[in-house]
């Protein structure tokens, strides 16, 4: 069978998690086998997925129409980010929360169809990797593909709106007629002061908030790194400990034959001691009488 990247890329993928690294370490002895060293180092270098990320390639295989609809959906999020366009945020903003939603559960029930369930953590997973989907074409590339190996390294969003986008303030109310116009003029920068008192007093907060839930999101995707990375090396040792198993079950298999065959050998020296023994008595017996008769030969002859 002729072997090339993408059609064990394609293969190893469709598995399930469990099953990829010794799939993946068969294809690649088989093109070592074959003389491709350069097929077998790349095979060797195929990362196990995630399960987030493998919902996620298996969402991609098995429901095509919903993944080209997601698809769409972005390039039209995009487009009217890039447009400003207000009202067709708002409508595909909408489109765009049911369909995650409702894909992240499918792609929950599809694990569990595949023989390999997950819980609501690897749900909201998968909804933060469609998210990114939706905001960035190239991690829309790498997903439509059905080869994801994790989660993407941070949460992708949509550009703020500018300027321009955003409500206009209110028309400043009439002036005050001349003789109060003084006071009202103190009253108004007052109050101005106050406002801009408050607005720094909230953007102070709100960076700080922000930058809680950077470190919070930073940690988040540290410690899925670590679960991911345990979970594989467990995968590993899970597939070095069958392979041991079934080793130690070949050897014992040899240990039990070579036992028997001992037996068995054993039982034929005794055998053949006793037919040794059997034939040295009855040797005995027949030379025996033998003597006798030569002797009173000898002596009717005298």
């Amino acid at each position: 069978m002729d072997l090339d990247l993408e059609t064990v890329a394609d293969e190893l993928y469709a598995l399930k998690p469990e099953d990829f690294t010794a799939a993946r370490d068969a294809r690649a002895a088989e093109a070592r086998r074959a003389g491709d060293r350069t097929l077998a180092g790349e095979v060797g270098k195929l990362r196990r997925p995630s399960l987030s990320a493998w919902a996620s390639n298996l969402l991609v295989r098995e429901q095509p129409e919903e993944t080209d609809a997601l698809l769409r959906l972005g390039e039209g999020l995009r487009q009217a980010h890039r447009d400003l366009d207000g009202a067709q945020l708002r409508e595909l903003s909408r489109r765009q929360h049911a369909l995650i939603n409702a894909l992240s559960r499918q792609a929950r029930q599809l694990a569990s169809q595949a023989g390999h369930p997950v819980g609501e953590g690897v749900q909201r997973e998968v909804e933060t990797i469609l998210h990114a989907v939706l905001a960035d074409p190239d991690a829309a590339r790498e997903w439509a593909g059905g080869r994801l190996v994790k989660a993407f390294d941070q949460a992708v969003g949509f550009p703020q709106a500018a300027e321009g986008a955003r409500p206009r303030p209110r028309e400043p109310a009439p002036a005050p007629p001349a003789r109060d116009r003084s006071r009202a003029g103190e009253e108004q920068r007052r109050r101005l002061e106050q406002a801009r008192q408050q607005v720094e007093d909230a953007e102070r907060d709100l960076a700080a908030r922000q930058e809680e839930a950077a470190a919070a999101d930073r940690q988040a995707r540290d410690t899925q790194a670590r679960a991911d990375e345990l979970e594989q090396r467990l995968t590993e040792l899970a597939d070095e400990v069958k392979r041991l198993e079934s080793e130690h079950h070949e050897a014992e298999s040899a240990a039990r034959k070579a036992r028997e065959q001992a037996r068995a050998t054993d039982r034929q020296v005794r055998e053949a001691r006793r037919r040794a023994e059997s034939a040295a008595a009855q040797v005995k017996r027949l030379s025996g009488p033998d003597r006798g008769r030569s002797r009173d030969v000898k002596r009717k002859v005298r």
